[in-house]
């Protein structure tokens, strides 16, 4: 119950698919979801309570908000205020750590593939098994990995000893750069590492580290992450005090049962 509204049972079991858990602790899905539930209750209610009327805005091609979504968004845009930072407020956070604005970095990379499509169970697993021998071969022998690419490799970089050439931030899939993220200069993947196109083998060959960009250059960046992390910190706000000042029962929003103090 949320200010003497019953929330139905059917409405914490439709949100529940939005929370995970472990599968040994099936209530926990529920507790999120039941929390989540009881917050967007609030909003609605506090929404409602302002006057404010849905205008579902477009959030991609043919597709829109719907009223409840609408309602909380209006609600936040009223509710939460934020000055964007000063100028010395800005400064002050580039000389913080201005190594922590770089230009993006160049990786030369090296790799050997084991095509698969991962959607396919047999196929996938039969990959991953030659990955998993060819990067324990690497590993007892790192110099031969050229070799090895150019004998094993489904990648056209064979004819390079797997060899990709410079990359940087967005030239591949999401799961490569990652890995790339985690690899120091002169090491391997000691796993293979999954994509859309197989299981990779992956060497890192130099690492060019971007160049600290002057605070001219990143002024905005900062500007807008400081404004944005100062929304979410005043959006966190406004909700405690709703829920602080809230009659809930049969929910926990933060730290405490609401059902317990109220």
């Amino acid at each position: 119950m949320v200010n003497g509204v019953t929330v139905p049972t059917k409405v914490i079991a439709a949100e529940v698919q939005n929370h995970a858990a472990p599968k040994n602790q099936p209530g926990l899905a529920w507790r999120k979801a039941a929390n989540a539930v009881a917050m967007r209750t609030l909003l609605l209610q506090e929404a409602k309570q302002r006057g404010i009327r849905p205008e579902p805005a477009e959030v991609g091609p043919g597709r829109f908000e719907t009223e409840e979504e609408a309602l909380i968004r209006s609600l936040l845009e009223v509710a939460v205020e934020v000055s964007p930072p000063t100028e010395d407020e800005v400064r002050a956070e580039w000389a913080r750590g201005p190594e922590r604005f770089r230009a993006p970095p160049l990786w030369e990379v090296s790799h050997i593939l084991c095509a698969c499509d991962p959607r396919n169970d047999d196929e996938r697993n039969a990959a991953f098994t030659r990955a998993k021998s060819l990067a324990a071969r690497v590993e007892g022998d790192p110099q031969g990995f050229a070799r090895l690419a150019s004998a094993h490799s489904d990648c056209g970089s064979k004819t390079s000893g797997g060899a990709l050439g410079q990359l940087g931030p967005g030239d591949t899939v999401p799961e490569f750069e990652a890995a790339l993220r985690e690899i120091k200069e002169g090491e391997f993947t000691s796993e293979p590492v999954l994509t859309r196109h197989g299981w990779h083998v992956i060497r890192m060959d130099a690492i060019a580290e971007g160049a600290v960009l002057p605070f001219d250059t990143v002024r905005s960046k900062i500007a807008d992450a400081m404004e944005k992390a100062a929304w979410a910190r005043n959006a966190r706000e406004f909700a405690d005090r709703l829920v602080a000042s809230a009659r809930i029962s049969g929910a926990e929003i933060g730290n405490r049962s609401q059902g317990e103090r109220l």
